[in-house]
């Protein structure tokens, strides 16, 4: 009796994953772009947040050298003997010759793993795209990170550094059973049905990312948002400029730092990416001052 439940709930649980996984790529009905302009919010307000996350200095540090951005607000991963993930995000591409940031498409991940794993996490994803090789992988309508692209975790943490070779950088914060988002063998495939909702026309990859024929001025705060933290950055790089950054302590506001700091509000939020309603903490670094 007891292996019979077993069995049964495992099998419920890999029902539960596969419409987890696959589910995502459910379109929303053409002309109705809420569900996808609902995630491109979503996918503004994970990357604000990584922005001002202390453990994510290496993805802010080096985003001027970011091919592209693959953001995911909310990764499901879930196991019962038979673990699965799945999520969708948007793609961002930035043009080699003029550095501006592309239109979002939009994306899915999904992947299915066996073994002994029990727990559900949900997490936020940020994956860093590297190489101009991986970003030909998506173009293409579906590819497997790890097997025709390379894929390793991001470094984190103050001053973190790697020696990691990889095609694409993943970030992910989460909270659950899981410590991690592993997304090596994770399929990555187009979500075409939503692309073209929001474009309110038949669209490919190529036509959003790379030809930059249409484009939704919906999604302005997003790209506002990469193009001035990578435009930060690429002024006033973390490495150097001593003195320039200040660490946030317990009582702190922004309006006190800005004040200590002979700035203002909207100074300091426009340096470090971030609103006036954006909660700081005690550790975190904020730039008070670019380098003359």
């Amino acid at each position: 009796m007891k292996k019979s439940r077993t069995r049964l709930l495992s099998v419920l649980f890999a029902i539960i994953i596969s419409t987890m996984v696959f589910g995502f790529s459910m379109p929303a009905k053409a002309g109705e772009p809420v569900d996808q302009q609902g995630l491109v919010d979503k996918a503004h307000a994970t990357f604000q947040s990584f922005m001002v996350d202390s453990n994510m200095a290496y993805l802010k540090d080096h985003l001027r050298e970011a091919k592209g951005l693959l953001i995911v607000p909310s990764m499901l991963k879930a196991g019962f003997w038979v673990g699965g993930s799945g999520g969708s995000g948007v793609l961002i591409v930035k043009d080699a010759k003029t550095g501006q940031w592309s239109q979002p498409a939009f994306y899915t991940l999904g992947s299915v793993s066996f073994g002994i794993q029990f727990g559900v996490e949900a997490a936020e994803v940020v994956m860093m795209v590297r190489t101009q090789k991986a970003v030909d992988k998506l173009l293409t309508s579906s590819f497997k990170l790890g097997g025709d692209a390379s894929i390793a975790a991001g470094p984190v943490g103050g001053g973190a550094k790697s020696n990691v070779v990889a095609d694409i950088f993943s970030f992910s914060r989460s909270k659950g059973a899981f410590a991690g988002i592993a997304l090596d063998g994770a399929v990555v495939s187009t979500k075409d049905k939503w692309n073209n909702a929001y474009y309110g026309k038949s669209v490919t990859p190529v036509d959003i990312l790379v030809k930059r024929s249409v484009s939704n001025p919906n999604s302005a705060d997003l790209i506002k948002a990469v193009t001035q933290a990578a435009t930060v950055m690429q002024k006033e790089p973390m490495s150097t400029g001593k003195g320039r950054y200040y660490e946030v302590r317990q009582g702190d506001t922004l309006y006190r730092i800005a004040k200590q700091h002979s700035t203002s509000v909207d100074e300091l939020c426009r340096l470090n990416t971030i609103t006036a309603n954006d909660p700081i903490h005690p550790g975190q670094k904020l730039l008070v001052a670019p380098s003359k």
